[in-house]
This record gives structure tokens, sequence and C-alpha cells, in this order.
């Protein structure tokens, strides 16, 4: 039975938001019960004009109770104040610390998200507007979960408060009130949907900023040599002035609901005016009324206000939970094994990254024994380094099956998948942490010491660390920027050798490699190949001529397969590869 679609309607958003901040619901208790008190604090002072307005027009023929209250009334009117001060801070500080747990959890279900997705997701979406929903689109809803619902919440009980207090004062005068609120309340209803309808394109804006930023960021070197600071400057323009563009929009529309909301409210003062000399009512009666009706204008006017900001709330809580709703990567496997013995097999796997394209591997079956070492080579966009990233499931195949130890890689759950195999692939991939921390990532920070520098000994860190004053503990920069292109290589063949799986992949493992740091590597993962199954690919066929087997791959498909002098003597495609490779070498020795 297929899984229902999530709704991601306003109020289904917003029911997620609130269940999400119910995990809070003592402090929510308390910030309600603050809430409440700040709203009575308003119809309070409106009492205290109206008993102003009485104990002045009575002149000096006050009665017992008048004359207490003009005696008490400054300290009245502190105490008020104090009161509403204390109730403000309470409900703004909790409902604030809410907002900021929500975030937190939110933000932290959207990175275990991401970390979680299959990586035909991250093909797909750009990293930048990723990275946005963890940046612009979690302070949109800090900002709908705080100060918005702060707003909400206390003017609302305000309004209430204080309209239940001008019924109590003159009902006839009241229904103008009455038939003011109902226009308010459509007027804030119309704007709701386009206040959501302006957020999501600036959302977007957002994210089409931060794409551009990342890219270049990351390749302001190509920016530089290539001169395209001024395309660079222009795209980014045309970004950050689409983005001007949308909030500007934004901003019109809220103003324009300010106005409208105004000028309802006149409509209503005036009919107040028009009717309090045509009833019967009291000087400090209506003192009492003008003043709640004018304190009711701010709660109204900020109301309109702040639904811009729920309503960005409301946009940026659908983003976040479309992150959150995404399919996580499959791992119905059950099958747990502390080693596996390292046979491998494709039986007739074809594989398309998606359905508008072609096929990239087409009925490919190889089998590779247990510590046998497979070499795979071809032409690029042959489907060399995409075979090896099917087998520890980074993408799951089309059509076929393959097996490790007679047992379809299905039936292993993912991470018993992942723990028997190592891999070294042409892009290194370093965080910006200490060289140490880089070889013993992960799982491998259980490993002891003397592990570590055995495989910092066997791939040659050793011979560029004892040049660095921290050693092993030498921070490397964003994705290793402060090392060398081999010096990062080798880092990356370190982790691999102290993973010490059953299974080694080798995608293109010594190509930032110099000649010398190449042989000494290379005689390492010579050692590290024994008695392991190893499946390399290469671009340099003089690194895998002593393999126990080439597979020559050639449009998706495998096309030869023996070792390397048998290939030679076939004078087919590898040893039409090996001599334009040779004539390569030979050309740049010159």
């Amino acid at each position: 039975m297929p899984t229902p679609k999530p709704d991601y309607g306003p109020m289904a958003i917003y029911k997620r938001l609130l269940a999400v901040s119910a995990t809070y619901w003592v402090v929510f208790i308390g910030v309600g019960f603050s809430a409440a008190i700040f709203a009575a604090t308003d119809t309070g002072f409106a009492y205290l004009m109206k008993t102003v307005t009485e104990i002045v027009a009575a002149d000096n023929q006050l009665n017992p109770n008048q004359a207490f209250l003009k005696k008490w009334l400054p300290i009245g009117v502190l105490l008020l104040f104090t009161i509403r001060g204390v109730a403000n801070f309470l409900s703004t500080y909790g409902m604030g610390w809410i907002a900021r747990k929500v975030v937190k959890e939110l933000r932290g279900r959207v990175f275990s998200r991401y970390i979680d997705l299959p990586t035909a997701f991250f093909d797909q979406n750009s990293s930048g507007q990723l990275l946005s929903k963890l940046t612009y689109d979690v302070t949109q809803v800090a900002e709908s979960a705080s100060n918005a619902i702060i707003i909400l919440f206390k003017d609302t009980l305000t309004i209430l408060v204080l309209m239940f207090y001008m019924v109590y004062l003159s009902a006839p005068l009241s229904s103008f009130v009455f038939i003011v609120a109902p226009i308010i309340a459509l007027i804030v209803r119309f704007l709701g949907n386009i206040f959501r309808r302006h957020s999501q394109r600036i959302q977007a804006s957002m994210g089409e900023i931060t794409r551009i930023a990342e890219e270049v960021l990351q390749g302001h070197k190509v920016v530089k040599i290539f001169g395209g600071q001024k395309y660079e400057n222009n795209r980014f323009e045309s970004a950050n002035e689409n983005n001007r563009r949308m909030e500007m929009r934004m901003l019109a529309t809220r103003a324009g609901g300010d106005a409208i909301t105004v000028l309802v409210s006149a409509f209503g003062v005036a009919g107040v005016i028009f009717l309090i000399s045509r009833i019967d009512i009291s000087v400090g009666e209506v003192a009492g009324f003008i003043t709640a009706m004018v304190l009711l204008m701010g709660p109204l006017k900020r109301l309109t206000n702040v639904n811009a900001s729920i309503q960005r709330g409301i946009a940026a809580g659908e983003s976040l939970f479309q992150a959150i709703d995404a399919e996580a990567e499959r791992d119905q496997g059950t099958l747990n094994i502390d080693r596996a013995i390292g046979n491998v097999e494709f039986r007739n796997v074809s594989f398309t990254y998606s359905s508008d394209k072609s096929s990239v591997l087409k009925n490919i079956s190889l089998t590779v024994n247990e510590g046998e070492t497979v070499a795979v080579v071809g032409k690029s966009g042959s489907g060399k380094s995409t075979l090896v990233s099917l087998l520890p499931r980074f993408y799951d195949v089309d059509s076929g099956e393959i097996y490790i130890d007679d047992h379809p890689i299905s039936e292993y759950t993912l991470s018993s998948l992942r723990n028997q195999i190592s891999l070294v692939s042409q892009e290194v991939t370093l965080f910006n942490d200490t060289i140490a921390a880089n070889i013993s990532y992960g799982v491998l920070s259980s490993i002891g010491h003397t592990d570590l520098e055995r495989a910092v000994k066997a791939a040659y860190v050793d011979e560029f660390i004892e040049e660095m004053p921290k050693g092993l503990n030498t921070l490397v920069g964003d994705r290793g920027v402060l090392l060398s292109g081999g010096q990062r290589q080798r880092i990356s063949i370190a982790r691999a050798l102290l993973k010490n799986a059953p299974i080694l992949v080798l995608d293109e493992a010594t190509s930032a490699l110099d000649t010398e740091s190449e042989r000494h590597i290379q005689a390492a993962l010579d050692k590290l190949m024994q008695n392991r199954t190893t499946l390399v690919i290469a671009h340099r066929l003089s690194t895998i001529e002593k393999a126990d087997r080439i597979v020559v791959m050639s449009d998706g498909r495998t096309v030869e397969s023996g070792r390397h002098s048998d290939l030679l003597s076939l004078n087919g495609t590898y040893a039409a590869l090996h001599q334009l490779q040779f004539k390569e070498d030979a050309s740049n020795t010159k």
C-alpha cells in the first residue's frame, strides 16, 4: 500500500510546528499566564483613565470610594506598570526560549535527514539551496515561533479583554467595534495568502543567492584565473536584485494592509464619536471607552503586521518539512556480519542515473574472488566509477543484482555492508579538523593509537607530518586546503588502511601523487591488497599491470577481460589504450 503524501497546507504545517512546540507545554502554560496578565493591564489602564476622569469631574464632591482611589491612584499606576513590565518580560523570554528550542530541533532534524538521504538526492539538489534551509528558512521559523506568536497570543488576549471591558461600559458603542472586527479579520486572511506566496518566492531567491555565493567561494581560483569576476558579480547582482524586489513586494503588501486596517478602524471610531452624544453614558465611561478603543488600535495593527511573519514561518516550515519528509536511503536489509570473506559478483547489472538519460551500465556481469585484485579500465564515461559506486549502495541498481559472499547486498544492513568496504577515491574529502581526526574518522575513532601510527607510516603520511610543529594534531583547513594534493591523498589512503576492510575500492587512488610518492604508496597498497578483494579503477595503466585480472569497459559494457600481457596480445581496446598512453608519456618526457 503506497504511503500517503504529506499535507503541506498552511494549517497542516502550523499544526506540525505546534506539535514540536507542545513538547515544552509547561513553559507554554507559564507564557500564557504571563500574557494574560499583560493583556489585563491594558484594561486596567483604561479603568484608571475612567476613574481619573470621574474624580476630576466630581471636583470636591468625592464619595468615600473616590477619595480612597484618589489617595492611592499614583501607587496603583506604578504597580500596574510594574506588573505589566514583569509579565511582558516573562512572556517574551519564555516564548523566545520555546522558539529557539523548536528551531534547534528542526535544524537537527533537517541535518540528520540530510545525512540519511541517498546520493542521488544530492546529485539533483544544489548544496547552496540545501544550506539555505538550515540558515535562512530556520531563521524565518524562529521569527514566526517567537516574536510572531508572542504578538499573536498577547495581542489577541488584549483585544478580547479590551472588547469585553468596552461591552461592559457600553454595549451600543461596542457594536461599531463588532462591525469593524470581522472586516479586519477578512483583510488579515486575504493578506495571509499574499504573504505566504511572497515568502515562498523570497526563500527561493535566498537559496539562489546562497548557491551562487557557495560556488564562487569554492571556485575562487577558477574565477580569478579565467577573469570571471564581472560575470559572477552580474550573476550575484541579478539574484540579489530579485531578492530585493521580492522583499519590497512583501513590504508594500504589509504597508498597504496597515493603511487599510487603520482606515477601516477609523470608521469604527467615527461611529463611536457620532453615537456618544446620542446615548446615556457618563463622562468617566466615555473616557474609559475611548481609552480602551485607542489601546485596541495598536494590537489590531500589530496583528495585521504579524501575519506576514507567520506566513513566512509557514512557508519556511513547509520547506523544512519537505526536507524532513524526503525519503531516506532504503535500508531494509537484516543481515549483519562482522567481516565478509570478500567474494563479489555483479550479475546482469544495469543502471541509469535518471529516466531521461541513457543507461550508464548495460547488463554487466563480473565476478571477483576472495583476495583477487581486479582492475577496471576504459575511457572517461565508460562507467568505471559508476560500477564501484553501486557496491556500497551509493546508488541502487535498475536491474540485476550484486552479491557479496553469495548474499545480495540488499540483504545486508547499510552499516554492515559499508563496514566491509574501504574506499579511496579520486576526489579526496577531508574535514576541517586535525590530520589524526581525518584518518581515524567516524567508526575508526575507537581504534587504538598504535594502529593509527601503523597506517600513517604505511601511507607515508609520517614523511610530511614530521615537518609540522603539531604533527598529527595539525589542522588541515577547509576541505584540506592547507595541504598539497599528494598530502591529502595520502591521508585518504591512511584512512582506508586503518579501516582494514576485506573489500578495497581504489578509484584513481594515486592520481594526485607525484612519481616518488606514487612509488611509496603503490608499495603500501600492494601490501594492503594482499588477501583482500580489491577493485582498482585506474587511468594510468602502468599502475595496474600486476593486477590478477583487468576488465576493460566501453560504453557501459565489459568488452575485454584478462591479464595485462594477454590483453596486449589481443591487440584490441586495451592494447589501443595502452599504446595511446605510452605515446602520451613518451611525449611528456621529451
